[in-house]
C-alpha cells in the first residue's frame, strides 16, 4: 500500500517532459522578445540571413563577379553562402542566448542547457525556413537550383547546423566568464568568411595554401554543399569526416563546459 506524504520518485519521462516545458517557455519568450517585443518580430530572424545572402549576391552582381564554377554566379555564390550563413547565425545567436536570458537562470526550474537548446531549436527553424525561401526565390527567377545529390546536400546542411550548435554552445559559456569573447568571435567570423572558399575555388589553390585553408571547418561546409550541388565539382578540398568531427567534438565540449560551469553560473 502506498505510503501517504512521500513524493513519488521522478521518472525519466517526467523529467524529460518537465525539461521540454521549460525549453518551450524559453522559445516562446525568445520569439516574443527577440525583435520589437512582438511575436511577429521572429519573422525578422528568418529574413536577416536571407537578406544577408541576397545583399552579398547583389554586391557580387554589381561588381561583375563571374562564376568560378558553373554557368550562374548567383547559384555558385548562393550555394556557398547558404551553409556558411546557417553556421554563422546559429553560432552567433546561441552564443548570445545566455547574455539575453541570464535573468531566467534565477528560476530553479530553468537550467543553462534549457536556454541553449531553446535558442538552438529556434535557429534550426529559422535556418530551414531561410533555405526554403532561398530555393523558392531561385525557382521564381528561373534559376537551375536542383542539387546534383539531394541527400548529400541535406547532410551538408545538417553539418552546418551541428557545427553552429557546437560553436555557439562553447562560445556562450566562454562569454560568461570572458565577455570580451563576444567581440573576438564576431571579428573572427570575418576571417572565416574570407577564407572559407565562398568567393574563390579552394581546389585551385596551391598545395601549401590549401593545407592552411583546410584547417577551417567552415571551408569544408562550403565545399561539401558545392560538391553535393554541382556535378563535376572537385572534392580536393573536402573532408566530410573532419567537419563532422568538429561538430560532434564542439557539441560534447559545450556539454562538458555546461556541466563544469553550472554551479557558478546558476549561482550568479
Amino acid at each position: 500500500m502506498r505510503r501517504m506524504g512521500k513524493a513519488e520518485p521522478a521518472t525519466f519521462s517526467s523529467a524529460l517532459m518537465a525539461s521540454w516545458r521549460v525549453i518551450w517557455a524559453v522559445m516562446l519568450r525568445d520569439i516574443r522578445t527577440r525583435f520589437f517585443n512582438h511575436g511577429l518580430g521572429y519573422i525578422i530572424a528568418i529574413a536577416f540571413p536571407l537578406a544577408h545572402i541576397l545583399i552579398l549576391l547583389g554586391v557580387y552582381k554589381i561588381a561583375g563577379r563571374a562564376a568560378p564554377f558553373g554557368e550562374n554566379a548567383a547559384v555558385f555564390f548562393g550555394v556557398g553562402l547558404a551553409p556558411f550563413m546557417a553556421w554563422n547565425y546559429m553560432s552567433r545567436f546561441i552564443m548570445l542566448s545566455l547574455v539575453v536570458n541570464r535573468p531566467l537562470l534565477a528560476f530553479p526550474a530553468v537550467h543553462i542547457l534549457d536556454v541553449l537548446l531553446g535558442r538552438a531549436l529556434l535557429e534550426v527553424l529559422a535556418s530551414c525556413c531561410m533555405a526554403v525561401l532561398l530555393l523558392g526565390l531561385g525557382v521564381a527567377f528561373g534559376l537551375d537550383i536542383a542539387p546534383h545529390d539531394t541527400v548529400d546536400a541535406a547532410l551538408a546542411w545538417l553539418a552546418a547546423l551541428g557545427l553552429g550548435l557546437g560553436f555557439g554552445m562553447v562560445s556562450a559559456l566562454i562569454a560568461q566568464v570572458a565577455p570580451g569573447w563576444v567581440t573576438v568571435y564576431f571579428l573572427s567570423i570575418i576571417v572565416f568568411y574570407l577564407a572559407s572558399g565562398i568567393i574563390f575555388l579552394p581546389a585551385e589553390q596551391s598545395d601549401r595554401v590549401l593545407e592552411y585553408l583546410t584547417w577551417l571547418p567552415t571551408l569544408h561546409l562550403v565545399e561539401w554543399m558545392r560538391v553535393a550541388w554541382f556535378d563535376g565539382y572537385s572534392d580536393r578540398a573536402l573532408d566530410r569526416t573532419y567537419v563532422a568531427s568538429w561538430a560532434i567534438a564542439s557539441i560534447f565540449l559545450g556539454l562538458a563546459l555546461e556541466r563544469l560551469m553550472r554551479g557558478r553560473l546558476m549561482g550568479g
